[in-house]
């Protein structure tokens, strides 16, 4: 844990009682502050007051003796409307500040000569982070990964020489996160998204510039442009920056040529890594995550040698392009992540065989953005409520079957493929829809689809495919 010894002697309020609240509250409390914290849900409050943290409705609370107010990322800031305690605070004068606020200020407050690596975007985020995190500690480096990828960042091991943090950062988080200033700030893409919460592509733009403009260094994805409008105005500023691009050479930073990596310096270009062969890291989208991973551990005083070793034996987040077995030549990836068409696209664009499983509860727009990937589809089975929006969206563009489930869809395409007769055939899970229709979550249909798969016979397993390494 890490101890908030900057809110010492001081009363803070706390709103936000999940798992990520209770352990920023009892952070709080071990650097000497006191705590008064509420949450909307009653069965929240009655865990954090097991858990030995003082609850108080704040509605009845006097606000004016709180130095600070502790806000859950996931409790409406500014959208659609602020949330009730936001009001409460603004009221009081009292400062509204997230649990990343309170590891920067500890981080500071520490002067310890660690290394802090930042990352953020709309796409791409928990990849880039966890392939970073992998880096550091492959080259045998002290390494605390958190944040927005699933673990509280209050409950890391505090600040030490040569302690390095990865830390992933939704825009909530950095809303939160007034004085945040890694040493390497990553800024992977902006499209529209969480406009329910941030009001406009603009104001969304705003937040995710604040994580970069306050770093060291400033790595920027400069593909679409938005970032790359963010990266001219920082370098105009003074800022170091460091461009990165999936697509096009870039004069100074990092750029792919497909598989193959480039380094720039002055309209220089040297090859320094490729992806080729390294299945984990499969598509366009991936070579920028690489980039990204490569120009921030490069900043963080890593070697090329070491970076390259990183590189080559990423086993890959699960449910993300996660690659479970093989039979034969068949190759079986799990996708779950990929709820909706959008986040569908990357996989499909990565392989040019596909058994494509589909399917579970249908959003808007289903999957006619794909039309694109259709002539990659050697065939499709659709899963779940979806199926027969799926079927009229393919028509005879691409043969299917209506399977229902996934263990019969793994089943059915398994034996197809086997008869495929190609390279490299893939049965490939990404559902383009949610899962809440046969599942209670991605995470669940993904180890479904990774058993269903691993029962088969012949199959073997890929490192890492049974989710608990990644």
């Amino acid at each position: 844990m890490i101890a908030a010894h900057s809110m010492k002697g001081k009363i803070v309020a706390l709103f936000g009682l999940g798992g990520s609240g209770i352990a920023t509250a009892r952070a709080i409390l071990a650097g000497g502050a006191e705590v008064v914290a509420w949450d909307d849900n009653p069965e929240s409050v009655l865990r954090a007051r097991s858990a030995g943290v003082p609850t108080l409705d704040l509605r009845q609370a006097d606000w004016k003796q709180f130095s600070s107010f502790v806000l859950s990322p996931g409790v409406p800031l500014t959208h659609p409307r602020p949330h009730w305690t936001v009001d409460l605070a603004r009221a009081a004068g009292v400062e509204i500040i997230g649990d990343i606020e309170l590891f920067v200020r500890e981080r500071n407050l520490a002067a310890k000569a660690d290394a802090f690596i930042a990352i953020t975007g709309t796409n791409g985020k928990s990849t880039t982070t966890a392939l970073i995190a992998h880096i550091i500690r492959n080259a045998g480096r002290d390494m605390q990964l958190g944040g927005n990828i699933g673990t509280a960042v209050m409950t890391l091991e505090p600040p030490a020489d040569g302690r390095f943090y990865v830390v992933e950062c939704s825009s909530y988080q950095i809303d939160l996160a007034p004085s945040l200033n890694p040493t390497a700030g990553i800024l992977l893409n902006l499209t529209p998204d969480h406009l329910d919460r941030h009001g406009t592509m603009q104001h969304y733009a705003e937040i995710k510039e604040r994580l970069v403009a306050g770093s060291d260094t400033a790595i920027i994805g400069v593909d679409d442009s938005y970032c790359a409008a963010i990266a001219d105005r920082l370098e105009r500023a003074g800022k170091r920056v460091e461009r990165i691009s999936k697509r096009m050479p870039v004069r100074n930073g990092f750029f792919a040529d497909g598989a193959d990596l480039f380094e720039a310096r002055d309209g220089e270009a040297r090859l320094i890594a490729s992806l080729t062969g390294i299945g984990s890291l499969r598509g366009e989208h991936n070579a920028q995550n690489a980039l990204a991973a490569i120009a921030a551990c490069r900043t963080a005083g890593l070697s090329e040698e070491e970076i390259g070793q990183g590189l080559a034996t990423f086993p890959g987040l699960a449910h993300r392009m996660e690659q479970v077995g093989r039979i034969g030549p068949t190759l079986f990836v799990n996708d779950s992540k990929a709820t909706n068409a959008e986040a569908a696209a990357p996989a499909l664009s990565s392989f040019s065989r596909i058994y494509w499983i589909a399917g579970g509860l249908p959003k808007e727009g289903g999957i006619s953005s794909l039309s694109g990937f259709f002539p990659r589809i050697v065939k499709a089975y659709l899963v779940g409520e979806a199926a027969p929006q799926f079927a009229a969206a393919l028509g005879d563009a691409v043969p299917f079957e209506i399977s229902g489930t996934v263990a019969s869809a793994v089943a059915h395409a398994a034996a197809d493929a086997a008869r495929d007769g190609s390279q490299e055939p893939v049965v490939l899970l990404s559902p383009a829809c949610a899962s809440f229709d046969q599942f209670q979550n991605f995470e669940k249909r993904g180890e479904a689809f990774r058993a269903a798969v691993l029962a088969l016979e012949g199959a073997s397993p890929i490192g890492g495919s049974d989710g608990k390494s990644h």
